[in-house]
């Protein structure tokens, strides 16, 4: 068989899923009052509510579906405050005393996990190893020992090496000790046990439909209203987007392989910086089990998905002796054009709504880092990394050429799904499985074929700002290529920013396909 055509290996879920319980919260019943609401039940939102909890607040968990299923559930689970060769291009960016926040902020958030499992004897997998960046035979060293001095400028535990315990060779690497990794799910589940009592709740199944700052602030829910003198939005991407985040994030998909080698895993945790980036580290707890990601794209874009799974998994075994791939799956993130996240107060005008978003892919420190800061901002105490996560900060050379190549992008897009040209929907001629964008009635819909035969159509326009989806064949999604909101095939909403979903539209029995 053609490998280009044969379907990827491995189970079609995250593995932390099949190592840990799912949640099962009651939803929102009705109207509560408490101190402090947050919105997501991510690695940032259960680390805030725990944090304001363990300080004696009351404190509501809201997430739409099930806490940790989303891009926390769906992480490689780095601990770690090497990421990629970023110290570097922030020293240039953001000067040097901004860089050093940054880096205390999540070396300092390893440390917070590390205490919390000890303290907490949470059975998570919880392991300490060397985090590396590493350049490939034949590419420039100058890169890897810039970002080498750079982060010891700022006081990060960085070493130049040319050996690792990878198979084979690399160029040149930077080296951090005493990072770490640890399986996400069990860690965040602990935490949201403690936060689920005595006047604080998890609530899942309950989708936040507008958030309004005052005294107290409201959050409007499907399912009942929470009054709170603070809320944190940590969904991600923010369900009120007063400060235009996005035009100042941008969307990439990822993809992992969890492989069985014939032999040991790698101790260390790797990331090669290429285009695309290329991620290893071991399992927290399986023996010869080795997490592999990488054929990362923006949101929309690029190749088939199922290709890019093969891509990743051909790599993976020209790399690494692979008895068989076990798992596979994709996340999405978004990265700020200045490549740090947003954590703060959410938009100039508000006093009492904070937001968390921008993780760039290393959501397990930032994410953490992230509720430490929220925590001590709204019970008023000094956090000495504010500054440089501020979300209304302005800083036009760190950010004008990525922020302009972001939203050109999306203008582009834009104007070529108004201009062109689609097929009309009845030479549609889908296969079962398959899906397509097709012209009915002067409108531009969106038509998938299930495995049984049955249509479904939904509107092709994203209601978050009009442009039109495409289809995801290796998740079976609708994604906007714009601003990355996604969509299932009945068209609920799988991906902010759009917060409501794809229109549903009735074709007449004479489109028969």
């Amino acid at each position: 068989m053609d490998d280009s055509a044969s379907a990827p290996e491995g189970r079609h879920e995250p593995v932390w899923f099949a190592t840990s319980d799912r949640t099962d919260y009651d939803p929102l019943d009705g109207d509560r009052t408490v101190d402090t609401a947050v919105v997501g039940g991510g690695i940032a939102g259960i680390t805030t509510a725990a944090k304001l909890d363990a300080a004696g607040q009351t404190v509501a968990l809201l997430e739409r579906d099930r806490i940790l299923d989303g891009t926390t559930g769906h992480t490689t689970a780095k601990v770690t405050s090497l990421h990629g060769l970023v110290y570097d291009r922030l020293l240039d960016r953001f000067g040097a005393e901004l860089t050093r926040q940054y880096a205390a902020a999540n070396q300092a958030a390893i440390d917070d996990i590390a205490e919390t499992v000890q303290r907490r004897d949470i059975d998570c997998g919880f392991g300490r190893a060397p985090a590396y960046t590493y350049a490939t035979p034949g590419e420039d060293r100058s890169k890897i020992r810039s970002e080498v001095n750079a982060a010891r400028r700022v006081g990060l535990p960085a070493s130049y090496v040319e050996e690792t315990d990878l198979p084979y060779a690399v160029e040149g690497a930077v080296r951090f000790d005493e990072q770490a990794y640890f399986d996400p799910r069990r860690y965040l589940l602990e935490l949201a046990r403690g936060v689920a009592g005595g006047g604080s709740h998890v609530f899942e199944e309950t989708t936040v439909e507008s958030v309004d700052d005052g005294a107290p602030c409201r959050v409007s829910t499907d399912r009942g209203t929470v009054r709170a003198d603070d809320v944190v939005v940590a969904s991600h991407f923010p369900v009120e987007d007063d400060a235009l985040y996005f035009s100042r994030m941008r969307p990439k998909r990822s993809y992992v392989v969890a492989a069985r080698l014939a032999g040991d895993a790698p101790d260390g945790l790797y990331y090669h910086a290429g285009e695309p980036y290329f991620s290893v580290r071991p399992h927290a707890t399986a023996d010869s089990l080795v997490l592999l990601g990488g054929q990362n794209h923006r949101t929309g874009h690029g190749d088939s998905t199922e290709e890019r799974y093969r891509r990743l998994e051909r790599r993976a075994r020209e790399r690494f002796d692979v008895e068989s791939i076990e798992y596979r799956w994709a996340t999405q993130d978004y990265v700020s054009v200045d490549s740090v996240p947003f954590v703060g107060k959410a938009a100039p005008q508000v006093s009492n709504v904070y937001v968390a978003t921008g993780f760039g892919g290393w959501g397990m420190t930032n994410g953490t880092a992230a509720g430490r800061i929220l925590a001590d901002e709204i019970l008023d105490r000094e956090s000495a990394w504010s500054e440089v996560f501020e979300p209304t900060r302005l800083k036009p050379l760190a950010s004008k050429s990525t922020f302009l190549s972001h939203n050109r992008h999306a203008m582009e897009h834009y104007a070529e799904d108004y201009l062109g040209s689609r097929p009309a929907v009845e030479r549609a001629d889908l296969d079962p499985g398959e899906a397509g964008v097709y012209e009915a009635d002067g409108d531009p819909v969106a038509v998938y074929r299930d495995d049984d035969g049955e249509r479904h159509t939904r509107s092709a326009v994203c209601p978050h700002l009009g442009c039109l989806v495409s289809w995801n064949d290796g998740e079976r999604s609708w994604d906007c290529p714009c601003h990355g909101s996604r969509f299932d095939v009945d068209g609920e909403v799988l991906d902010t920013p759009a917060v409501e979903g794809l229109d549903d539209v009735s074709l007449s029995d004479e489109f028969d396909f």
